[in-house]
């Protein structure tokens, strides 16, 4: 939308909702809530995936999408979150929403700052998957006050089920301008 406000990434029309967005005490009482849906997908697991995220404040909304000719359906569902976040211009109160038990327990079970103290390593003493984007989603997960909300993914909720789709065609756009009649519906 063209009247979208600045905080979801887009310049604001009116000036008044810079300036009022948050006051001088920076207090969390002032935060804007933002909600997010993300969903990842991916064609093979590695193979070519797509992410999107879907912003949501008051009556706005932000659809986001992008692609990756080789990465895993986790890489993909990160991404969906870094990429959401990013956009908010300012430290916003953030409800997010993935099927992604990856990225939601990784943060409402303390993995990812575990991963951190040890320096990057698992349980298993092994190297963390995906450590760029798990260190992107941690600095931005101390800007922003964020709830991590894991919902059942392809069970109906609005939100998941727009991002689904999303991230889906962006796979299919991928598939089809590499190979004619190849078939996306083999998600990760």
């Amino acid at each position: 939308m063209s009247d979208c406000p600045e905080i979801l990434g887009i310049s604001a029309s009116n000036e008044w909702f810079r300036g009022e967005f948050m006051s001088n005490s920076g207090g969390t009482d002032t935060l804007k809530t933002v909600e997010i849906f993300t969903d990842g997908a991916c064609s093979g697991n590695p193979g070519p995936g797509g992410w999107a995220a879907l912003l949501i404040y008051g009556d706005y909304e932000r659809e986001i999408s992008g692609s990756e000719p080789y990465t895993t359906n986790q890489r993909m569902e990160l991404t969906a979150a870094v990429e959401a976040l990013k956009l908010l211009k300012y430290p916003c109160r953030v409800k997010l929403y993935s099927d992604s038990a990856y990225l939601i327990n990784a943060f409402t079970q303390g993995w990812v700052e575990k991963w951190e103290l040890n320096g990057w390593l698992n349980a298993r003493k092994a190297p963390v998957e995906n450590r760029d984007l798990w260190e992107a989603l941690l600095d931005l997960s101390r800007v922003h006050k964020i709830e991590w909300n894991k919902v059942k993914g392809h069970a109906g909720n609005e939100g998941n089920v727009r991002c689904d789709r999303l991230a889906t065609a962006e796979v299919r756009r991928l598939i089809e301008s590499s190979v004619p009649n190849a078939d996306c519906d083999n998600r990760g």
